[in-house]
C-alpha cells in the first residue's frame, strides 16, 4: 500500500479525520465500506451523533497562562497520556491485512489503550504479542454458551489485558439494512479469530446479514444485571458496562460492583432515533458521581470534542471508526496519524479554551 506521507502524486497526507475517512472509503470495498460506516435502519442517531457535539458551544476563558499543557488523565486507577482509547471494533482485517495487529502497535507508540473486540479478526493472544508494552483492555460479548464467555475472560486475563468490557447494548442485533443488502458475510481467509472453529466463520444463507444470524444464534438476549454480577465474580481484573444512556442503569451499573460505564449508543447501530452518547453523557456523569469511570463514544472527530466530552463529566473518549479510517488508508501508520492528529487538536483546544490540565475542564465552559 502506498505510504500517503510520502505520496508521488505530491498530494499531501490527510490533515483531519474527515479526510481519513474520505480516503479509506475509495480502499476500502463496497462490503467493508458499509459495513463499518453504516448505522442502523434510517441511521437517524449515526449522523445525530456527530450533530449533537456540533451544537456545543465552548465559552473559553482568555489570559489564563497555558504556556504549559498536561493533556494526561487519571483513570481507574492510572494515569493515562490522553483521555482517549480505542473502541472496539469488529473485523480489523476487512480494513487491512494486519488489522488488529497494527492498531495496537500504533496504539502502543502513541500511549494510547486499545479496547479489543470480541469478534476481531487476529486472537487476542496474537494481538497481545503485537505490542507487548501496550495497554489494552478486552470487550466482551456474552454467549449463550458461559463456559466460553467465561474461557474468554481467562484469555484475557492470562494475555495481559486490563479491563474487561462488558458490551451490554446488543441483546439483539440491530438493523443494519446496508449489511441486509450486501448479505454481509466474511470473506475467504478471515474469521472471528477469538472464537471456536464452529463460531469464527460468520458467513451468511444468501438472505440476510450474516452477522444478524450470528447474533441471533449465539448471543444471549436474555441478560440481566444479575449478569452482571456474574461476570464480575469471574475476574479480578476491574468490569465497566458499555452501551449505557441512562442515569438510572449507570447507577445499577455501580451498585452491583462495576468499576464504570461506557456512555455509548453502539456507534448509531442498535436502536435508532437513540439519544446521542454527548447527549446522555451529563445524566449518567451525575449519577455515578465519582465512584467510577464514565467514558463517553460516539461521533468523536475532533479535539474540541474531547474538551467537551470532559467538561460534561467524562473521564474519558473513545474513537472506532475514525481508527478503521487510518487502518484502512495507511495501516499501521495511518492509525497512529489519525491519533496524533486528535491529540494534537485536543491539545490546541485546551490551549483556547484557558486549560491547562484536564481537570480545569469544567460544564462552565459549555453552552
Amino acid at each position: 500500500m502506498t505510504d500517503i506521507s510520502n505520496d508521488p502524486a505530491g498530494r499531501l497526507a490527510p490533515v483531519n479525520l474527515f479526510e481519513y475517512e474520505a480516503l479509506a472509503k475509495d480502499r476500502l470495498s463496497p462490503l467493508a465500506w458499509d459495513y463499518f460506516s453504516s448505522g442502523a435502519m434510517d441511521e437517524v442517531t449515526l449522523l445525530d451523533n456527530r450533530e449533537a457535539f456540533e451544537r456545543i458551544a465552548i465559552r473559553y476563558h482568555v489570559l489564563a497562562g497555558v504556556a504549559e499543557r498536561n493533556l494526561s488523565a487519571q483513570l481507574l486507577g492510572r494515569r493515562h497520556r490522553l483521555p482517549l482509547l480505542i473502541a472496539p471494533t469488529a473485523f480489523g482485517r476487512l480494513a487491512h491485512p494486519d488489522g488488529e495487529c497494527a492498531v495496537a502497535r500504533a496504539a502502543a507508540s502513541e500511549g494510547v489503550t486499545q479496547v479489543l473486540s470480541t469478534l476481531s479478526t487476529t486472537s487476542l493472544e496474537d494481538v497481545a504479542k503485537a505490542a507487548p508494552d501496550g495497554d489494552r483492555w478486552f470487550q466482551l460479548y456474552v454467549f449463550k454458551d458461559r463456559g466460553l464467555t467465561a474461557d474468554l475472560v481467562r484469555r484475557a486475563e492470562a494475555a495481559g489485558y486490563q479491563a474487561i468490557v462488558m458490551t451490554v447494548d446488543a441483546p439483539m442485533l440491530g438493523r443494519r439494512e446496508r449489511d441486509a443488502r450486501n448479505r454481509f458475510a466474511l470473506p475467504e481467509g478471515l474469521t472471528a479469530a477469538n472464537l471456536t472453529a464452529q463460531l469464527s466463520r460468520i458467513g451468511s444463507d444468501g438472505t440476510d446479514s450474516g452477522l444478524f444470524q450470528f447474533f441471533a444464534d449465539v448471543l444471549d438476549p436474555g441478560l440481566t444485571w444479575d449478569d452482571v454480577e456474574w461476570l464480575a465474580s469471574l475476574t479480578t481484573l476491574p468490569v465497566l458496562v458499555k452501551g449505557v444512556v441512562r442515569g438510572d442503569d449507570a447507577e445499577r451499573a455501580i451498585e452491583r460492583g462495576c468499576a464504570g460505564v461506557i456512555v455509548s449508543n453502539h456507534g448509531g447501530r442498535q436502536l435508532d432515533t437513540a439519544i446521542s452518547s454527548i447527549d446522555a453523557l451529563p445524566e449518567v456523569a451525575e449519577a455515578v458521581d465519582g465512584r467510577g469511570a464514565v467514558l463517553v463514544d460516539g461521533g468523536v472527530r475532533r479535539g474540541t470534542d474531547i474538551v467537551k466530552a470532559l467538561a460534561l463529566g467524562a473521564s474519558a473518549v473513545l474513537i472506532g471508526r475514525p481508527v478503521l479510517w487510518g487502518l484502512a488508508a495507511d495501516g499501521e501508520a495511518g492509525v497512529a496519524r489519525v491519533l496524533r492528529i486528535l491529540r494534537d487538536e485536543f491539545d490546541l483546544a485546551m490551549a483556547l479554551c484557558g486549560a491547562s490540565s484536564v481537570e480545569e475542564l469544567w460544564p462552565d465552559l459549555l453552552v
